[in-house]
This record gives structure tokens, C-alpha cells and sequence, in this order.
């Protein structure tokens, strides 16, 4: 009887919960009821695309060139992958009747560990599935992959939504994925005599034509836009588009730079967004305790419970020709949390080598899309070859991983509720005749065809296009594409150049060509493919001075490659002309010309830099000698200071230069011996007046362990 009693008490309380839940929770919604609570922007229409049950928990969605669509779901999500369980899975769409709509599901793939992310490359899909990077292949036809190789290993495995993701194939050949900057010792299969590569703070990017594999600068998350001349705009929970303008191979051209953060945030608009749906009762109930907590401790801080980015995903380029002009470039930007798409507006900005992320005009108060269903969580988005948006709408009650959840409050919550449902939506314009569902089989076309697609107006034609050019390796395509170098389109032209350089065919006379190219796009590459040409070190010295900040920028990157007095020079009006932009001193002080001695001569005895002060110049100066002290060669530190005491001998100058070489000394733990210079150097120092540089010659003495 008491079994009885305690087992009645047991299902009250369960349903006491489930009815709890219902309170605080809403239920799902059907696919058509979902679209009901879409609030998108007047111009474009929404529908669905694919639906539970032929899609579950997707992440990831994809066009190949072989007439198929691609999902990933991610069935462990918010938990960590138990091995034997792993609930990653591929599914491969197909439009088996020909009329344009998906009426066939298949799993392509299954038992991966929390894939994200999947590329189409050959007669293949590569795959993130950390630690793993796979290629997988159906060799016989049946719709389902049945080889598995592992192209690289040793990515973070943890949290899935730092794991490594978002891979994209680049125009100049380059696949790129995010990484979160999670650390790793990275291996190849396909490289067994290569070391293992340390990609911690960085992102990730490889060539499998030419089995080359390296870090890529910035710390993106889910989500990596490129736009059409190869720039990264990456996504992270609450910075929702960040850019990182220099790559890592110029970042690590020497090992002695101060601590440095490449990322920057471009957005104008900081955190906030226009959120339709009720906040959660999870959420709310953590602000408030959290705010109750700051205002204890009179920290200032504020918490938001809505309305600020938190949840921000899977930010993509349109590169599409489907939509009006004034929509095609922005950055779509999917926000789980709040149950919304946002849209960036990109553009230049000053002199800066970073793009400025703006909301349009008519999106002051408003996001392109947005949802008071709070089921909604457009998780990703991509382009299709109709030159439509697509939307990866996860769908589920909760997103947020457990472990950023107090414990009292997970009483209630499923976190798995919804692993059932998934959907993608096709957003389209309501002006024009609404294009068909496209998906095109390129492997039909001939070389010939293909070239010609690379002046295709949509991104994703372009892309493929080249793509299959470069893994068919057919030499016959290089007459028509030197010819395409100087077609009408810059896309087409730029797509041109890189396909001749997969293909070893790329000489000189584009590169030339290219380097006076009307299009800034076009030019900045050229920059970089001069760098194998000495004999264009005088047209990217040219370049430094471009209208374009990011070909200027490309270009004293590219010159810092170089040797010599003609590229001193160039480095040398680089850091007049920008000394109080971050990224322009990283340019200059990450190259080992920009960072020497003569350099230094240099723009004392060019008079300009010297001639006044101001927060970047003392910073720059600051850097350069930390990198003096760190790098230690001989006499150079003593010839710094006799500098400060001889001719830049403003107490400006000199406090930055101690507070560098403070800094630097500490770093490297100097431990032997000074050299008698250094103290003859620093006490003539110390006989200053100013108590500002006392002190700081008092720091750099006793680090030195001079008595």
C-alpha cells in the first residue's frame, strides 16, 4: 500500500513539473503556424523548404554541384558526444521527380561526433566532426557514404559550440573554418612528415591540391562570412561580426610581439537587437539574480535579459543575385536567443583596413526577420544556386547549453525537446517572378562551361565552378581563362587568376595586369601574388599608397616581406601616415624590416614621425621596444636608449620606450648579465629630471637585476 501511495505522490509530482513547464514554456509550433509569427521585412516572402521529420536538429545546410542538398544534424546537442552513441548525421536531399522540391530524405551519414559544418569537395563531402576533419564518399551510389577518411585530427572535442566549423571554400582556393581559437595539436594523414601544428588562438585554413594546412588569424565561433574578395567576417555569441585584417602568416613573421588581439568587432551598432518573442523564464530569473548581485557589490554593471545579442549565429555573405541590389553584400547574422535574423550593411571606413558593419536605414528599430515564436532558432543560413536565402531553423524549446543554466532552474527544462523537428526556410523577394528551386548537376558541364560560370552574377556558381576546375586539373582550360583575366566582370577576372594559379599556370603578365587593375578587390590580390615576383616589389610599394585602405594595408604587408631600403622606406611612410591605427602597427612592427634597428634610424632621421607626439606614435614606440629587448640582439637595446638620452629625447618618447623595454624584459626573464652600455645607457637616464622617467628606469633597473 505505501509502494502504492509513494508511486501516486511520484506521478503527481511529474505531472506538478510538466504542468509547471507548460506555464512557463509554450509548445511547439507546426511549420505553417511558425511562418505565422514571422515578421520579415516587407519585400521578401518565406516558405518552407524542408520540414521534420525529412530533417532533425540541423545546423548546417548545403548545395553540392552534383544536384543534391546536404544537412547536417546535430542529435547530441547541448550534451558532449559520448563515444559509441554519437548522434551527428548527414542527410542528403533529393529532388527525385524533377520538380524542384525535396521528396526524398536519406542518411548519408550517421554515429559522427557533433558534426557541424559540411563542404562539398570532389565526388565527396568534407566534414567537421571534431577532432576530426572527414572526407566522406558514397562509391557505389546508394546515397549513403561508405568511406570515411580522416583528412585532420586533433581539434577541440569538448563544447560543441567551440568546436571547429563553419568551413568555407575560398576564391583564392583556400578552405577556411572557424576555430574558436581552442587549442590543438593538429595532424594530417595526408602530410605523415609534417609536425604537428599548434592552432591554438586561431582559426584554421587548408589546401587539399596541395596538401598544405596552417592557422588562419582570428577566433571565430559558428558562423564565418566571406565575401566576394575573400574577406572573413566571423561570428561569436555576443560580438556578432568581428574581422581580423591581417592574416596569421604575416602575424608570425617573428616570435618577438607583444601580446596582441587581431580580431576586431566592426559593428556600429554594439549589442543591441530588436527582439519579438517573451523573454524566457530561465533567463529573466538568472538577470535578475545577477543584476541583485551587481548592484550588492556596486559594480555598475548591467545585466540584459533581452534584447542584446547572446545567441548570435552562423553569420553568412550573400553573394546571391536573387534579391534586389540594395540587400545583395549584406551579412545575414541568425540570433537563436532572440529568435531573429539580423543583417549587416558592409562598408569601408576611413582609412581603416576593417570594414564597418551598419544596420540599413530601414532597420533602425527593426531586424530583417524576426519571430515571436520562441522556438525558432535560425541557427545558420547559406545562399542557394536559385540565388535565394536559406535559413537552418534548429527549432527548439531551449538553446542554451545546461552548465550556463543555475541549477534550480533546469527543474523544468528538456533540453532536448525539439530534437524531433527541424526546418529550412527559403526567403525570396515578392517583386519578379519567383524563381524554381534550383539544383544543377556542374559536373555535366564542360571545361569550357565551366569557365564561363565564373562570371556568373551568383556567388555560388562562381564558387563551384571553380572549384571543379581546380580538382579536375584539365590544363585545356588555361587559354580561355588568361582570356577571362581581363574580362568586364572583377569578380570573373579574380576568379580567373586563382584558377590559373591551382592550375601552375599563372605567370607574370595577369599578376601585372592585375597589380593596375580598376577594382580595389582585384588589386589586393594581386598584392599578394606579387609577393613571388621581386620584380614587382616597386608596384606594391606603389600600392602602400592606395586609395583602397585594404590594398594599401594588403600592400605594406606584402612589402614587409621584402628586404632592403626600398621596402624601409615604404614601411616608413606606412607608420607616419597610420601611427594611430592598431592594425597599421601591427603591419609594420609584425615584419622583421618594419621591426629593426635601421627602421627605427630611419624614421628619426626622416624627422616626421618624431616631429610630435601622440597616443598611437608612443604606443608604436612602446612595441618596438619590446620587440628590441625580446628579440636581445647585440647592443640593440643600448642603442636604443642612447637614442632616447641623444636624439628623440622627449620624456614622452622615453617613458614609452622604458614601459616597452619593462615589458618585454619581464616577458623574456632576462636573467644574464647586462651589458655594460644598457647601465651606462639607463643611468644617464636616471639623471633626468623628470620623475616620470625615474621611475620607469627604477622598473627596467631592477628587472634587469642591476644594482
Amino acid at each position: 500500500m505505501m509502494q502504492l501511495k509513494s508511486f501516486g505522490v511520484f506521478v503527481m509530482v511529474l505531472f506538478s513539473a510538466h504542468t509547471l513547464a507548460q506555464k512557463r514554456y509554450s509548445e511547439a509550433l507546426s511549420p505553417a503556424e511558425s511562418a505565422r509569427t514571422f515578421q520579415l521585412r516587407e519585400e521578401f516572402s518565406i516558405e518552407p523548404f524542408v520540414t521534420e521529420p525529412d530533417v532533425l536538429s540541423p545546423v548546417d545546410f548545403v548545395f553540392d554541384a552534383a544536384g543534391n542538398a546536404f544537412v547536417i544534424e546535430m542529435g547530441d546537442y547541448p550534451y558532449d558526444a559520448q563515444p559509441g552513441r554519437f548522434k551527428g548525421r548527414i542527410r542528403l536531399l533529393k529532388d527525385t521527380d524533377g520538380d524542384g522540391r525535396i521528396d526524398k530524405s536519406f542518411v548519408f551519414a550517421d554515429g559522427l561526433p557533433s558534426a557541424t559544418s559540411v563542404l562539398p569537395y570532389k565526388d565527396g563531402l568534407i566534414v567537421c566532426a571534431a577532432p576530426d576533419i572527414l572526407l566522406l564518399r558514397d562509391t557505389n551510389g546508394d546515397f549513403k557514404a561508405d568511406t570515411r577518411e580522416v583528412l585532420f585530427t586533433g581539434f577541440f572535442a569538448k563544447n560543441s559550440e567551440a568546436q571547429i566549423t563553419s568551413l568555407r571554400y575560398g576564391v583564392d582556393n583556400w578552405i577556411y573554418a572557424n576555430n574558436s581559437g581552442q587549442a590543438g595539436m593538429i595532424t594530417s594523414p595526408l602530410r605523415p612528415d609534417a609536425p604537428p601544428l599548434n592552432v591554438a588562438g586561431g582559426n584554421f585554413r587548408f589546401r587539399l591540391d596541395k596538401k598544405l594546412f596552417e592557422v588562419e588569424s582570428g577566433n571565430g565561433q559558428f558562423g564565418l562570412a566571406m565575401d566576394e574578395w575573400g574577406h572573413r567576417f566571423y561570428t561569436q555569441n555576443t560580438l556578432h561580426i568581428q574581422q581580423s585584417p591581417i592574416a596569421w602568416r604575416y602575424l608570425h613573421r617573428h616570435n618577438y610581439l607583444p601580446s596582441f588581439r587581431s580580431d576586431v568587432n566592426i559593428s556600429d551598432h554594439e549589442l543591441e537587437m530588436f527582439q519579438k518573442s517573451a523573454t524566457p523564464y530561465w533567463r529573466q530569473q538568472r538577470s535578475d539574480r545577477r543584476q541583485a548581485k551587481y548592484d550588492s557589490l556596486k559594480t555598475g554593471f548591467k545585466e540584459y535579459a533581452r534584447d542584446h545579442f547572446t545567441g548570435a549565429s552562423g553569420g553568412t555573405f550573400y553573394g546571391g543575385d536573387g534579391f534586389p541590389k540594395a540587400f545583395q553584400g549584406s551579412v545575414f547574422t541568425g540570433e537563436v536567443a532572440g529568435n531573429l535574423v539580423h543583417r549587416d550593411i558592409i562598408n569601408t571606413s576611413g582609412g581603416s583596413p576593417t570594414y564597418t558593419a551598419s544596420r540599413d536605414a530601414a532597420e533602425k528599430d527593426r531586424e530583417f526577420l524576426a519571430s515571436t515564436d520562441p522556438w525558432f532558432r535560425p541557427a545558420n543560413l547559406t545562399t542557394g544556386p536559385d540565388g535565394y536565402l536559406y535559413i537552418v531553423d534548429m527549432y527548439r524549446q531551449h538553446i542554451e547549453t545546461p552548465v550556463s543554466i543555475p541549477e534550480d532552474l533546469k527543474t523544468d527544462m528538456d533540453f532536448a525537446n525539439g530534437e524531433q523537428y527541424g526546418r529550412i526556410w527559403r526567403i525570396f523577394p515578392k517583386e519578379g517572378e519567383k524563381r524554381p528551386v534550383a539544383l544543377p548537376d556542374l559536373r555535366k558541364q564542360t571545361t569550357a562551361e565551366l569557365v564561363a560560370l565564373l562570371a556568373h552574377p551568383n556567388q555560388w556558381w562562381r564558387l563551384n565552378a571553380q572549384r571543379i576546375l581546380v580538382e579536375k586539373q584539365d590544363k585545356s582550360a588555361v587559354a580561355a581563362l588568361k582570356k577571362m583575366t581581363i574580362h568586364a566582370d572583377p569578380r570573373a577576372r579574380l576568379h580567373a587568376m586563382y584558377t590559373l594559379e591551382a592550375l601552375n599556370a599563372l605567370d607574370e603578365a595577369p599578376v601585372k595586369g592585375a597589380l593596375n587593375d580598376p577594382h580595389a578587390g582585384v588589386r589586393e590580390h594581386a598584392v599578394m601574388l606579387a609577393e613571388k615576383y621581386p620584380a614587382f616589389l616597386a608596384d606594391i610599394i606603389r600600392l602602400t599608397g592606395d586609395s583602397s585602405p585594404q590594398v594599401a594595408y594588403q600592400a605594406c604587408l606584402s612589402a614587409g616581406q621584402f628586404s632592403g631600403k626600398e621596402s624601409l622606406a615604404a614601411l616608413a611612410t606606412c607608420a607616419e601616415k597610420n601611427p594611430d591605427n592598431a592594425a597599421w602597427r601591427l603591419a609594420v612592427l609584425s615584419s622583421s624590416t618594419g621591426a629593426s634597428p635601421e627602421f627605427l634610424r630611419l624614421l628619426i632621421d626622416r624627422k616626421d614621425f618624431f616631429s610630435a607626439h601622440s597616443p598611437g606614435k608612443l604606443q608604436f614606440l612602446d612595441d618596438f621596444a619590446y620587440i628590441t629587448i625580446t628579440r636581445n640582439g647585440k647592443n640593440e637595446v643600448a642603442a636604443l636608449l642612447e637614442l632616447l638620452n641623444t636624439t628623440i629625447t622627449a620624456d614622452e618618447w622615453a617613458v614609452a620606450a622604458l614601459s616597452g623595454l619593462y615589458k618585454g624584459a619581464r616577458k623574456a626573464g632576462n636573467k644574464g648579465e647586462p651589458e655594460k652600455a644598457v647601465v651606462k645607457q639607463l643611468e644617464k637616464l636616471e639623471n633626468r629630471s623628470s620623475e616620470n622617467i625615474k621611475r620607469s628606469a627604477a622598473q627596467l633597473r631592477k628587472v634587469l637585476n642591476i644594482n
